[in-house]
């Protein structure tokens, strides 16, 4: 399977799935991508979870799902979905099962929309306890999804009610994690099988999501997930999310580089933008999304090339040569417009006008335009020349003897100038873009790159105009986050020339560079947005745990409001706050167990002790 057999990866168009009916939306198709959230509140509070739906519901949100992890809850969705009907809202309502099929049959009797969980419907979570299944063992546990997938079918056909098989990375069985690991493949094969059964019987009112809070492990998985329906002849429209996303900057920008990625490519359906945060505020960042690739329908053509030497299912990083401290075996470096007092800076900073040589920190490494390096003697140890052009470059009495940098866009480059300038050691490419579809564009450089075996390092840059940071952390972040989770940049410029200032637009590239899984400059949180399931105050938890850990490097601590994902959707963090019960927390190090039900008034500090216990702690 090539991913480039399915989608076009050169000009813009929604990936065309079939149409699913969900009460009075339909999802996939011609239809607008549909944008959702879910409830944080106990479902047998039926006033509160009203109150909540309706929150999201006038946020703009096109469907409401709600977690029903038992039979009573399910039941009580009557009661819910009632009072949101007669608030005047006919909004779809999904419900959210794991564990207990019981709760599902009701469930799809109720409300127009069931998610089920293939890690967890039949098969119990992966304990590790059982690591080898042989044919007919394997077989055999397949065997068992019909008998209990089967009767909701029935329901659901009789309910005219929707399904959607939602696989979480962090929930899958022992039985998938023993023939494939904790994979995208797994990921897809425990989606496959409960999909090749609903064909099977003729049910295809079905939603597939592949969700993850490895945003590249969730990208490969939706990319092979569209391939292996096709393979199949199948086309059910894809739920993109990324889990556990976080709150504020990190959560947004975490959500646009997984979600961007596939949105980029045409990919999706409907969204949910998980955040540790008010469920209604999920909404307006989902459509910020949304309408930013809706611009790009009728971008300039970029031109197809037959030779794509790349694999989009696993991640390899495209081999460069090291210049100083670019490419090669660095991490991406970030560029910036000015010094930063406080905070994380930028390794290079550019100077676009008047120099004013003897004031400069040496501290940093300074990129200046070519007229200006042409008009002045600078040292050449941390200042550097920008040329506009290859051309420009070659015609220049006065290069500089560390680095060159010059500037690049797709159109321009032919394949007879990078021969030329492939060999030498001294040159660092800045990709820019004016294509309003720019995602596409710069991938298509750098396939030509690598089509020339040019191996000089590329800092990627984008210019915005924008005046409101979360826009700039939406755009950017969906902008480059496709190209960096495919291994393509050795560094990363954002210029932007809106009212937010240079130490803002710094951190959302550090922040775009971390959620990408290429270079880690501070604490990362992977928590949980909460839902019905959740046992302690997700938010105010999440909270006080960064207030007291965000000063910590490279480190990664989960914050679970319960066991359904938990130790599965953290599993390579460091450390893990889980709930274990009312007002109980479990504490990990990174996949095991290190201490069980501790009172929550307690919790926050033992996590801390267990940081400094192990070691990583820093005052």
């Amino acid at each position: 399977m090539k991913y480039e057999n399915y989608i076009n990866l050169f000009q813009y168009n929604r990936f065309k799935t079939q149409a699913v009916q969900i009460g009075n939306i339909k999802i996939g198709g011609n239809n607008p991508i549909q944008i959702q959230s879910m409830t944080s509140t106990n479902t047998l509070k039926t006033e509160e979870t009203i109150s909540q739906s309706l929150s999201i519901i006038k946020a703009g949100g096109d469907l409401v799902r709600i977690t029903a992890q038992g039979v009573a809850e399910a039941e009580n969705l009557k009661n819910i979905k009632s009072g949101i009907r007669d608030a005047g809202f006919d909004t779809p309502l999904a419900a959210d099962i794991h564990f207990n099929p019981k709760a599902a049959f009701a469930s799809a009797e109720l409300v127009e929309k069931v998610r089920i969980n293939p890690g967890n419907f039949v098969d119990k979570r992966a304990d590790f306890s059982r690591l080898e299944f042989n044919d007919i063992e394997y077989q055999s546990e397949i065997n068992k999804i019909g008998e209990k997938l089967i009767p909701l079918i029935e329901i659901c056909k009789k309910n005219n009610t929707a399904l959607r098989i939602g696989v979480n990375h962090g929930s899958l069985s022992d039985r998938i994690m023993s023939k494939y690991g904790d994979t995208p493949n797994g990921m897809v094969e425990s989606a496959m099988e409960f999909l090749r059964i609903c064909v099977r019987e003729g049910f295809l009112n079905i939603v597939v999501s592949l969700k993850s809070s490895n945003t590249r492990v969730m990208v490969q998985a939706n990319r092979l997930m569209l391939a292996q329906m096709n393979e199949e002849k199948m086309n059910f429209p894809l739920h993109l999310g990324v889990t556990e996303a976080g709150e504020g900057e990190d959560g947004r920008i975490k959500s646009a580089v997984g979600i961007g990625a596939l949105l980029a490519d045409g990919i999706g359906d409907t969204i949910r933008v998980s955040l540790t945060e008010a469920p209604e505020k999920e909404i307006p960042v989902a459509k910020k999304l949304v309408d930013y690739f809706s611009e790009r329908t009728d971008h300039k053509e970029i031109k197809e090339q037959d030779s794509i030497a790349m694999n989009f299912f696993e991640y390899t990083q495209r081999k460069s040569t090291q210049v100083l401290n670019i490419g090669g075996n660095n991490v991406p470096v970030v560029v910036g417009k000015s010094e930063i007092d406080n905070g994380l800076k930028p390794e290079f900073v550019y100077i676009p006008d008047k120099l004013f040589y003897g004031n400069l920190n040496k501290d940093y490494k300074f990129i200046v335009d070519e007229t200006t390096w042409e008009q002045q003697d600078f040292d050449e140890s941390y200042i550097y020349p920008m040329f506009t052009s290859i051309n420009n470059f070659y015609f220049s009495d006065k290069q500089s003897s560390g680095i060159n940098f010059i500037k690049i866009h797709n159109n321009d480059l032919q394949i007879e100038d990078l021969q030329k300038i492939k060999s030498r050691q001294d040159i660092v490419f800045v990709l820019e873009t004016n294509n309003k579809n720019g995602f596409a564009d710069q991938r298509a450089a750098f396939f030509k790159l690598i089509s020339a075996e040019c191996k000089n390092p590329v800092i990627v840059k984008r210019s915005y105009k924008e005046k409101d940071l979360e826009d700039l952390q939406l755009k950017s972040a969906s902008d480059f986050g496709g190209l960096f989770l495919d291994g393509l940049g050795d560094g990363i410029w954002i210029d932007n020339e809106g009212a937010i200032n240079e130490e803002s637009s710094v951190n959302t590239s550090f922040g775009i560079l971390q959620a990408s899984r290429v270079r880690t400059t501070k604490t990362e949180y992977i928590s949980c947005p909460g839902c019905g399931r959740t046992l302690y105050d997700l938010q105010k938890t999440t909270q006080i745990i960064r207030e007291k850990t965000s000063h910590l490097k490279n480190l990664k601590i989960g914050i679970m409001g319960c066991i359904v994902n938990g130790p599965g959707e953290m599993a390579d963090a460091d450390y893990g706050y889980v709930g274990a019960g009312p007002g109980k927390i479990t504490l990990y190090k990174n996949k095991e167990v290190v201490k069980k039900n501790i009172p929550e008034e307690n919790a926050v500090d033992e996590l801390v002790q267990l940081i400094k216990d192990n070691g990583d702690w820093e005052d």
